[in-house]
């Protein structure tokens, strides 16, 4: 029992999981069959609803590609809508159709990967704009496909539409020359119908340029073609050998191949090419006012189809350029930006360049007055231990011999003074703590029964609030100018004024003594050196007999 249910088990699942995968892989294959029948539906079309249907077909893949994101088949579905509605002869909606198609390309950030898409869609256009009789943009078009070939067969077919153009114009032997060379290259091409597509086109140049080998290059064209079935470029080879009979007053044969032409064109179901057809019976009929009704017919036609065209891909071209040139804007845009955070950049480095090296300048000068400060400590200390305490320990010993010259006892003890005085006159200052006290003392030491010592507004000074390099700088600078009025000036008055101008101490000091002529780098450089160093100015004012001035800015 259980050796039959076993196989009657694996039966029923194999079954069940046929019946649910099946449909998907008919759906599936359902539509790759529709997908190659409108296709070839399109390019030959047999039956009078041939294109009609396609068109349909192909309107409502566009809508289900879109909706699945499949932007890549949306654009093949409206090449091909495209190239249905311009067999029709519906030029204007075919033209919108490219340019859709174009739009959705855009739209994708590998568009410039899309080589073979967009070589077929300016192809087309070109054909439109042919269609139209607008010669300068089929030419256009066509550069714009040339422009990004790689292939050589795409290059071969634009190149033939292109010279297709100049056919159009009457421009023969520019035709011919494009078409021999595209001929040439044809040589070992297996593309029989794009072979034979060249060779109609030099054929039919070559009849206008009355070449003899003509017929045979179009009626060799025909045969490839009527061999493959090729419904529309049949009607062109015959067309052709009716112009071809006609420009050689053999209405006849014209009528003949004319009618053929016109019994292939009833299986395409294309208005415009059964237009076509019709037309050339118009040009075998030699009744003068059936040519100029033909003439005028075809001058009204081309007038309306002008007129109707919207030229969607002028606007198309528009909307790019917009888009190109708002880009370039952002980019410019971007670029300002960035030069100015680079500008910006480059601004803050410079300041912290500019207050470092002020910063480092302040430091250095701070760092050698400082050093100058404890140099002058140091020397001043020597001065005092080794100097003045030798100087003084001679003279306690010669005081103590029988014999001793006054003179040099007296010159000795001068030189101890003022060893001394350089000695006091450089030592060691503390200033942290009441300074104006300090400074007082100074001015006062220097008062005497001969001289009298004048200050004003010294106590309104904020003291506390002054470094201690700036306080040490003036008590030497002010020590100084004291010292030297003491010796040279002859003074008996002697006034000081201090004010306070925002950060920065004003000292005015003038004396009545006998003056002097201010010399640069005189005995005063120190002085000066002193004040320099502090980034303070001071200015002396003097002439003989007249006293002396100074202002010290620090």
């Amino acid at each position: 029992m259980d050796t039959i249910r076993r196989p009657f088990l694996f039966f029923y699942i194999l079954m069940t999981s046929l019946l649910l995968i099946s449909p998907t892989l008919c759906h599936a294959q359902q539509t790759t069959d529709s997908l190659q029948y409108y296709y070839n539906v399109i390019l030959n079309p047999e039956k009078s609803f041939d294109l009609h249907n396609g068109i349909n077909y192909y309107l409502l893949q566009k809508e289900r590609d879109i909706t699945n994101q499949d932007t890549l088949s949306a654009i093949n579905d409206l090449r091909m809508i495209a190239i249905a509605q311009f067999k029709i002869g519906y030029r204007y909606e075919s033209e919108n159709a490219i340019v859709e198609a174009l739009r959705l390309i855009g739209k994708l950030k590998y568009r410039d990967t899309l080589i073979g898409p967009r070589i077929g869609l300016y192809n087309h256009l070109g054909k439109v704009y042919r269609g139209f009789d607008n010669n300068d943009k089929a030419i256009e078009t066509y550069n714009m496909a040339l422009k990004i070939a790689k292939k050589r067969k795409d290059s071969i077919t634009i190149l033939n539409n292109k010279a297709n153009v100049y056919k159009d114009l009457g421009e023969y032997e520019l035709a011919k020359n494009q078409f021999t060379l595209i001929y040439n290259m044809l040589i070992n091409e297996e593309d029989s119908l794009l072979y034979a597509r060249v060779l109609d086109n030099l054929g039919y140049v070559q009849s206008k340029l009355n070449d003899p080998i003509a017929f045979n290059h179009i009626n060799e064209a025909l045969e490839i073609r009527v061999t493959k079935n090729d419904l529309i470029g049949m009607y062109t080879s015959y067309k052709n050998l009716a112009h071809y009979f006609l420009d050689r007053n053999n209405k006849a044969k014209a009528l003949f191949y004319a009618n053929k032409g016109y019994n292939v064109v009833k299986k395409i179901n294309s208005g415009i090419y059964t237009q076509d057809a019709l037309s050339l019976f118009l040009e075998l009929d030699s009744d003068p006012k059936v040519l100029e009704y033909n003439r005028l017919t075809d001058s009204i036609s081309k007038a309306r189809q002008m007129a109707e065209n919207k030229n969607a891909f002028m606007k198309y071209n528009l909307e790019e350029e917009r888009k190109k040139t708002e880009a370039s804007r952002l980019q410019q845009e971007r670029e300002k930006r960035l030069k100015l955070r680079y500008q910006s950049v480059a601004a803050i480095i410079l300041i912290v360049l500019i207050a470092s090296f002020i910063v480092f300048q302040d430091r250095y000068k701070r760092g050698k007055i400082e050093q100058i400060h404890k140099t002058e400590t140091r020397i001043s200390k020597k001065v005092h231990d080794e100097v003045a305490n030798d100087i003084y320990h001679i003279m306690t010993k010669l005081q103590s011999l029988p014999m001793v010259n006054e003179e040099v006892m007296d010159d000795l003890e001068d030189i101890y003074v003022k060893t001394r005085d350089i000695s006091k006159e450089n030592s060691a200052l503390n200033v942290k703590e009441d300074f104006e006290g300090l400074l007082n003392d100074l001015l006062v030491s220097y008062k005497g029964d001969s001289v009298n010592v004048i200050t004003r507004n010294l106590t309104k000074i904020d003291w506390n609030s002054i470094s201690e390099l700036k306080k040490i700088s003036v008590y030497r600078v002010l020590q100084e100018l004291m010292t030297n009025m003491k010796k040279h000036s002859k003074a008996f008055l002697v006034a000081l004024t201090f004010e306070r101008v925002k950060k920065k101490i004003v000292i005015n000091y003038s004396d009545n003594g006998v003056g002097c002529k201010v010399i640069k780098n005189s005995g005063l450089l120190n002085v000066e050196n002193r004040i320099v160093s502090l980034n303070g100015t001071i200015t002396f004012e003097s002439k003989l007999n007249k006293g002396f001035k100074v202002k010290i800015t620090i």
